[in-house]
């Protein structure tokens, strides 16, 4: 490290100690060792603020650490599985409070990026930016041909300030674990840098670009949908130029109101777009927030400020669907098997406890009619039941619940009567076909296939390590057997399963024994003036249809 990144660190983590203390943290400051550090905070008051509470302080001490703390607590709230929720309904709040920076510094960076002078790239640019936020600030600006464009220009050396914060705050993240139980149990140095790398990738105006692109593919089959373009000759990993949009934000009801906009058409067409990004492409925008969806005068909406986007794999959507399935089908198992393959469960966890807790939640939806279940309550539900028992949630999963709760409110200000699972039901039974999609099967199979290989291969030589502990007696064996009767049953119906699919399939190997000999031209058999094929064909369709419903009512697809 130089003597100049060393100075910057030193004078932020004083910066950073002062903070702590004028928001009644001293006490954290002094178990992380910052006074030894940090001599002259010995003799500062560490007595909390007066008449506010915890989560307040935690809020009034991000806003004053500025745009990298700001941001890191924004994107805090996006995590329900890892933050209490009184907390998270502070870090909500959080906003930028940043003066804007001259236009000649903005005009600087444009020209730096962009390889030319300002005149030249745009026939006008207005100097009074329109909006300026802790990144960046945006200004209204035309193009040589009158095109209206938004150019979005991030704040000069930002990213060395938000760098400098991260090493401090990954440095402090890993002083806490190496002195606090409570930041061990959370795994405060891995939140970090998942927190840091969300936060680095908002930095790189060129993602946001493409994110915008890919989204405006996704919703170009949905005609009322409108995502501004982007103009990539005048963009960089500094600079954005996008198509301008002028239209009312669904947060301003009174204007919306003024303007005559039918609101429930505007609650079904954005509960619509949200739904088709997250169950039909996994690929969704991660901060729909009302301020960033605008009401057009054709009664269109524009998307905007996709710096924040969610991605769900295949498995994670298939993963998701089951966990809302097993709730409203009263399977506990169900549930726990979804949870299991979303998480990451630790070994310390108490399943007895874990099946208590989600039998309680199972019953808060017992004979609910579903247009009265929240989909983003029922998601919450399930981060509230990770936080208890330090089940890690993947943060694309923790981001979608955040993305539904606030789809949720936009909805219900737009038109209190409004249902999103009227909406969400198509989607629904398009994903259930698709989970019984032979294609779809198949695929997955051929995709795992080298995986198979690969244990098949290595399954020699695990057998011979085995051998090795088991003859220098190095092999503990630890049984526990909290639900043994749950899983002999469940043992005993899959053997069942398995049992009647070779009888099965040994069934059909005859069928086509015969229909191979009779298609030869070979009339002398026994069976010759019995219907045999259709006989057969009808047995099996009967056997293949009752495994089919058995398998279904498991839960097991």
């Amino acid at each position: 490290m130089d003597v100049g990144k060393k100075l910057r660190h030193l004078h932020r983590y004083q910066e950073i100690a002062r903070a702590f203390v004028r928001n009644g943290f001293g006490y954290v400051a002094k178990e992380l060792g910052l006074p030894e550090t940090l001599p002259y905070l010995r003799r500062k008051s560490q007595e909390p603020s007066p008449g506010k509470t915890l989560s307040e302080r935690i809020r009034l001490f991000l806003e004053e650490l500025g745009p990298t703390f700001v941001k890191l607590g924004q994107i805090a709230s996006t995590r329900p599985d890892l933050i209490p929720p009184e907390l998270i309904v502070e870090l909500e709040r959080l906003q930028d409070r940043v003066a804007p920076f001259p236009f000649e510094q903005a005009a600087r960076i444009i020209e730096e990026e962009l390889g030319a002078p300002l005149s030249r790239l745009f026939a006008e640019f207005e100097e009074t930016p329109m909006a300026a936020a802790s990144i960046g600030q945006v200004y209204r600006a035309l193009l040589p041909d009158g095109a209206a464009v938004a150019v979005k220009v991030q704040r000069p050396n930002i990213r060395t300030v938000i760098e400098t914060d991260l090493d401090i705050l990954t440095e402090l993240a890993k002083l806490a674990e190496h002195r606090m139980e409570w930041a061990r149990s959370y795994r405060l140095a891995d939140m970090m840098e998942e927190m840091a790398k969300a936060l680095l990738k908002e930095l790189d105006y060129e993602a946001e670009a493409r994110n915008t692109e890919k989204c405006a593919a996704i919703c170009s089959k949905l005609r009322y949908i409108r995502i501004p373009g982007v103009y990539r000759n005048l963009s960089s990993k500094k600079v954005l130029t996008m198509e301008f949009v002028d239209g009312i934000k669904l947060s301003d009801q009174q204007r919306l109101l003024e303007a005559g906009c039918d609101r429930k058409l505007l609650a079904e067409r954005y509960a619509t777009a949200i739904l088709h990004q997250v169950l039909i492409d996994g690929f969704f925008h991660g901060d729909p927030h009302p301020g960033n969806v605008l009401a057009l005068p054709d009664g269109k909406l524009a998307l905007l400020d996709f710096g924040m986007v969610g991605k769900l794999s295949p498995e994670m959507k298939h993963h998701f669907a089951s966990f809302v399935i097993a709730l409203r089908n009263q399977s506990t198992s169900g549930v726990i098997r979804a949870i299991f393959r979303m998480g990451l469960v630790p070994d310390e966890t108490d399943l007895q406890e874990l099946r208590a807790d989600v039998d309680e939640m199972r019953d808060k939806y017992y004979k609910v009619p579903l247009k009265e279940v929240s989909m983003g309550e029922a998601v919450n539900d399930l981060f509230a039941l990770a936080l208890r028992h330090n089940i890690r949630i993947p943060a694309d999963l923790t981001l979608l619940g955040k993305t539904f709760l606030t789809m949720e409110g936009v909805v219900t200000a737009l038109d209190p009567s409004f249902s999103i699972f009227d909406v969400a039901e198509p989607f629904g039974r398009r994903l259930l076909l698709e989970r019984f999609d032979p294609r779809r099967a198949a695929s997955a199979w051929l995709r795992h296939i080298p995986d198979y290989v690969d244990m098949l291969n290595e399954l020699p030589m695990r057998l011979r390590d085995l051998m090795t502990l088991a003859r220098k007696g190095k092999i503990g064996l630890e049984v526990t057997a909290p639900d043994l009767e749950w899983m002999m049953k469940k043992m005993d119906r899959i053997v069942n399963r398995i049992s009647f699919s070779i009888v099965l399939l040994s069934f059909c190997i005859i069928m086509v024994g015969l229909m191979i000999a009779l298609s030869m031209g070979n009339p002398d058999t026994v069976l010759w003036k019995i219907p045999v094929i259709e006989i057969g064909f009808g047995f099996a369709l009967i056997m293949f249809g009752w495994l089919f419903i058995a398998i279904f009512r498991s839960g097991r697809f």
